[in-house]
C-alpha cells in the first residue's frame, strides 16, 4: 500500500497548488483552495491490467487505417439526434449540463424509456419511486431501461457486469466517488477520478456513457475544466424555467459540428420535440406594429425564421442607451454608427433597446438588415409590411453585404409564407421560378427608401 498522497485544489476552477494560500492565481476568487487526498492505495478501477494475451498497440499508416464509417446508435430523437451528428457513437462519453430544473434529467429519463437498447440509468440523486413517478408521466411503460440508485463507481460498475447494458445514463456526475480517492463526492479529485473510470470502461467495452453535470452561478459546468477535456461530447441545455421551450446546444463534439440546435417544448408529459421552430420564434398577431422585422437566419444546416423586436425613444437623461438582449451589443454600436454616417439617420441622441424573441441568441451576421430595419421603423413609427423579411450583412461603409446559403434562406420564407426577401444584389442566387420576390438592395438607403418611401 502506498504513502497517502494530498494536494490543494481550488474548488472554483479546479487548479491545483502544492501548498495553501488565499487566493487562487487563476481564477482570483478568495478562500476556495482546499486540501484533497489524491492517491489512497494502488487501485484497480474497471477491469483492470492487461493480460499476457493483450497484445500491445502498434502504428499503422494513416492508408492503413480503416475509414468506414461509424455506426451510431439511435436516440429516437429527432433533435438530440441532429445535435449529437447523427446518434450516439459506440463506446463514447457524453456530457449534459444545465442549469437546475431545466429539464435534463427528463429528457435523458425520455431518451432511455424509448430507446430500442437495454440502458442502465444510474441516479444518484432521486430515489426509484422518484424516478417511476416520473416516468409514468412520460411513457407508460419500457421493458428495456433499467433503474440504478448508487453513487460508488465500483457498485456500479459490478451491476453493469450483471445486467450487461448497451447503454449508461449517470445522474450526475457530481454524486459519484470511488473508493480509490479519500475525498467528499463532487470534489475536484472525485470528478476527475470518476470520469477516468468511465472513460476507461466505455472505451473497453464500446459502450456509450452519458454523463449530467451542474453548472456554477457563471453558467460553467461545475468541477474542473478538464473534465470537458477528458468527454467526447458536451452539451447544453439552455432556456428559462419560467418560459416552455428549452433549447439544446452542442459545446464540443468529436464526431460531428458544434452548430447544430435542438428545441424542446416542456410539456406536462415531457419534452417535446420542436421540428419547426421557426414558427415559435415568430409571434403571430393581427395588427401591424412598428419596431419588428423578420430575419432569416442559419443554426448548422437548420434555417429558422426570427423576429428582431427594436424600440428606439429620445434619451432622457444625456448618455443614450444601448441595450441588447440575443444580439451582440458591440456589434449593435457598429449598426448605429453606420446609420449616423452613412445614411443621415440621427439616433446619436436616442435610446435603442433591441431584442430576439424566443431567449435564444444569435451570431449570424445575415439578421444584420433586419436590425436595421427593425431601428428604422421604431425610429419612423412605420410598420415593416408583412410578409417582408431579409437576409444579408451591413458593412462599415453601408452596403449589403451576401450571406452564405441564400438559397436555403429563400426557401424556408417562402415555406413559411413571406411574399418578399431583401437580400444582398451581389448574391449569387441559383433558385429559379419561386413564388416568393426576391427584392436585391446594395445599401442601406436602398432598403430605407422601399420600406418607408
Amino acid at each position: 500500500m502506498s504513502k497517502v498522497k494530498t494536494s490543494f485544489f481550488c474548488q472554483n476552477c479546479g487548479t491545483q497548488y502544492a501548498k495553501w494560500q488565499g487566493q487562487c492565481n487563476a481564477c482570483k476568487e478568495w478562500n476556495t483552495i482546499a486540501e484533497e487526498i489524491i492517491q489512497k492505495q494502488e487501485k484497480v478501477a474497471w477491469k483492470s491490467e492487461p493480460t499476457s494475451s493483450t497484445k500491445a498497440p502498434r502504428p499503422l499508416k494513416i492508408n492503413e487505417i480503416d475509414s468506414a464509417q461509424e455506426i451510431r446508435m439511435d436516440t429516437t430523437d429527432g433533435e438530440l439526434n441532429r445535435v449529437l451528428g447523427g446518434g450516439i457513437v459506440p463506446g463514447s462519453l457524453t456530457l449534459l449540463g444545465g442549469e437546475p430544473g431545466i429539464g435534463k434529467s427528463t429528457l435523458l429519463l425520455q431518451i432511455s424509456l424509448k430507446l430500442p437498447y437495454k440502458t442502465l440509468y444510474v441516479s444518484g440523486e432521486e430515489s426509484q419511486k422518484q424516478i417511476k413517478m416520473r416516468a409514468e408521466r412520460i411513457t407508460p411503460n419500457s421493458d428495456n431501461c433499467y433503474i440504478l440508485t448508487e453513487t460508488k463507481t465500483q457498485n456500479i460498475f459490478k451491476q453493469i457486469e450483471a445486467i450487461q447494458p448497451e447503454i449508461v445514463i449517470i445522474d450526475s456526475i457530481q454524486t459519484l466517488h470511488t473508493d480509490y480517492i479519500e475525498s467528499t463526492a463532487g470534489s475536484i479529485s472525485q470528478i476527475r477520478e470518476t470520469t477516468a473510470e468511465l472513460i476507461k470502461f466505455a472505451k473497453e467495452t464500446n459502450i456509450p456513457v452519458i454523463l449530467i453535470g451542474h453548472i456554477t452561478k457563471d453558467g460553467n459546468i461545475a468541477g474542473p475544466k478538464i473534465l470537458e477535456h477528458m468527454v467526447d461530447t458536451v452539451l447544453q441545455f439552455e432556456g428559462d424555467r419560467n418560459h416552455v421551450y428549452r433549447i439544446l446546444r452542442s459545446l464540443k463534439n468529436r464526431f460531428g459540428s458544434t452548430a447544430e440546435l435542438g428545441i424542446y417544448e416542456m410539456l406536462g408529459s415531457g419534452l417535446r420535440e420542436v421540428s419547426n421552430p421557426s414558427e415559435i420564434l415568430i409571434s403571430h398577431k393581427d395588427e401591424e406594429m412598428s419596431g419588428t422585422a423578420i430575419a432569416t437566419t442559419m443554426e448548422g444546416m437548420r434555417p429558422l425564421m426570427i423576429e428582431i423586436q427594436s424600440l428606439v425613444s429620445t434619451a432622457v437623461y444625456g448618455t443614450p442607451q444601448r441595450s441588447t438582449t440575443g444580439y451582440n451589443a458591440k456589434r449593435l454600436n457598429m449598426i448605429l454608427a453606420v446609420l449616423e454616417k452613412r445614411a443621415g439617420f440621427r439616433l446619436g441622441a436616442k435610446d435603442v433597446f433591441l431584442n430576439v424573441t424566443g431567449g435564444i441568441s444569435v451570431d449570424d451576421p445575415a439578421i444584420d438588415l433586419a436590425v436595421v430595419a427593425a431601428i428604422l421603423s421604431s425610429n419612423e413609427d412605420i410598420p415593416v409590411t408583412k410578409g417582408f423579411c431579409f437576409a444579408g450583412e451591413v458593412g462599415l461603409s453601408g452596403e449589403i453585404r451576401p450571406v452564405n446559403r441564400v438559397d436555403q434562406r429563400i426557401q424556408e420564407a417562402e415555406k413559411l409564407g413571406f411574399n418578399t426577401i431583401f437580400v444582398s444584389k451581389y448574391n449569387k442566387i441559383a433558385l429559379k421560378n419561386t413564388g416568393i420576390k426576391i427584392e436585391l438592395v446594395a445599401k442601406i438607403e436602398d432598403v430605407a427608401s422601399i420600406l418607408f418611401g
